[in-house]
């Protein structure tokens, strides 16, 4: 990385399905740090179970390894000592603009030191800063999708608040359509509900939807913008078969034992491949999507 990173990253593609040439991640090892570190923080981070370490750290190499296959070029977080569990999921403490990385404020406070030190490792490497949301504003990466260059959503819910859409807003300029989707409660306030487990973009005119949670409206403007739809069937959303990683057009990776969302998704063009995931996405309930910040997608 060198002094051109900033072009780089202006003459990107602004969509969720471009070939992805950077990606910042943080391994398991990295972010669950250890036992200790585990034993302390799952049962309060809310995740279903305990997560094993060696099993974690395993099943994170091979989804490591599923990214760099792709030709990526793959950007390691460092850890530190007050970051959670949680810190695994890198999507939610920046959005990426042409302009630079925007700092989110995130809606869980114990997240709250994720933005400054993700992104402070991103600028050592050349990124620009667009800018941060700041209190009272509350916004997660996980509730802000780019459809193209002139179009994105952001999600209105426990984890972004209307106060940071507006500074999100004045980021991102007038040229920008960003449409605000209201989401519903949690059944607990420390869940999760992001836009992005409702919805994930796999080519320019195609997404992966559950439907019984899009709005009418949300629906119609994306059918303005051209955009079709594979649904994920109820019996496989709660597993998570809504998240999945577009790593270029109808390329995705998605969970295992997700079969009707697999075969759906097939028959619409995809090219799917899947990863064990019990120990890094079950148990705390982030899909690849969550896993994975991606920084530039080429134009394809």
């Amino acid at each position: 990385m060198n002094s051109e990173t900033a072009k780089v990253l202006v003459e990107s593609a602004c969509n969720e399905w471009g070939p992805i040439e950077y990606i910042a991640l943080r391994e398991a090892k990295v972010a669950f740090e250890s036992d200790s570190r585990i034993s302390r923080q799952w049962r309060p981070l809310r995740f279903h179970s305990q997560p094993e370490f060696d099993a974690a750290d395993e099943e994170y190499q091979s989804f490591e390894a599923l990214i760099r296959a792709t030709g990526s070029n793959v950007i390691l977080l460092e850890g530190h000592e007050v970051l959670t569990l949680d810190s695994i999921y890198p999507r939610d403490a920046l959005i990426v603009a042409p302009q630079g990385l925007v700092l989110c404020e995130m809606g869980r406070p114990s997240r709250s030191n994720e933005p400054k030190l993700n992104a402070a490792e991103l600028v050592s490497l050349g990124f620009p800063v667009l800018g941060e949301i700041s209190r009272p504003g509350t916004l997660e990466g996980g509730d802000f999708i780019w459809l193209d260059e002139r179009h994105a959503a952001v999600g209105s819910g426990p984890r972004t608040n209307q106060e940071g859409i507006s500074q999100l807003r004045y980021l991102l300029g007038n040229d920008i359509d960003l449409h605000v989707v209201p989401l519903p409660e949690p059944e607990h306030p420390e869940d999760v509900f992001h836009l992005m487990s409702m919805i994930s973009p796999l080519d320019k005119d195609l997404a992966l939807i559950y439907r019984p949670l899009m709005s009418e409206d949300f629906m119609t403007w994306l059918m303005s913008l051209g955009i079709a739809f594979v649904e994920v069937p109820e019996e496989e959303y709660l597993p998570m078969g809504c998240n999945v990683l577009a790593t270029g057009p109808r390329q995705v990776i998605m969970l295992d034992r997700l079969p009707e969302t697999k075969r759906r998704l097939e028959q619409a063009g995809c090219s799917v491949t899947t990863y064990k995931g019990d120990e890094i996405s079950r148990k705390g309930e982030g899909g690849p999507t969550c896993l994975t910040r991606p920084l530039v997608r080429r134009r394809s």
